[in-house]
């Protein structure tokens, strides 16, 4: 079966992601970094060993061209409505290896991926912690219980912790790595 890396993407519109980095270095920067964190994690991560999957939203974006930030030859599939929660479930749920990431932490590589799919033969899930408490990396190999999403404080230096109280199995870790949401976190990754 073959494995299946799914990426988290919203669209690269002015002002629909990236609003604390906004905050300290303007909208229009803020717009032109995230359209250029999103092609370098979907180019330093595809490879013939698995399947990349955009995952994308707003679901009324899924057709945009926007500029050819999310190339043409990639599946698109809409990540629907609600928290992240049930759209990491969504994700989750077909039977196989997969991986899912986001866009906000541009020095993933493939490398890391092919890493969490060699730690799925003997763990459960996978994950790529973030300096910020949350994670750039879930890997598991599906279908996922919801209830691994219940009950976790999304976008808060907990969010990593809330999801491993819900874990069940074996659990392997990667690499930490910076999320880019803040000018601070830009520092950091710009300086690394």
């Amino acid at each position: 079966m073959t494995p299946r890396l799914v990426v988290f993407t919203k669209a690269p519109v002015l002002g629909g992601a990236k609003t604390r980095l906004a905050a300290g270095i303007g909208k229009v920067h803020a717009n032109r970094l995230y359209r250029a964190m999103i092609r370098a994690v979907i180019r330093r991560t595809r490879d013939p060993r698995w399947e990349t999957q955009l995952w994308v939203a707003p679901d009324a974006a899924a057709s945009a061209k926007f500029g050819g930030v999310w190339p043409d030859d990639l599946r698109r599939i809409l990540q629907g409505s609600g928290s992240l929660s049930p759209r990491l479930t969504r994700a989750m749920a077909a039977k196989g290896p997969v991986i899912v990431i986001g866009t906000d932490a541009p020095q993933i590589r493939a490398r890391d991926i092919a890493q969490a799919l060699r730690l799925l033969r003997h763990n459960d899930l996978v994950f790529g912690p973030c300096d910020d408490g949350g994670f750039w990396l879930i890997a598991a190999n599906g279908p996922v219980d919801s209830a691994l999403f219940e009950n976790i404080a999304w976008s808060t230096d907990t969010a990593l912790a809330d999801v491993q109280r819900n874990c069940v199995g074996r659990v392997a870790y990667l690499r930490t790595l910076i999320d880019v949401d803040d000018i601070e976190a830009l520092r950091q990754v710009r300086q690394s």
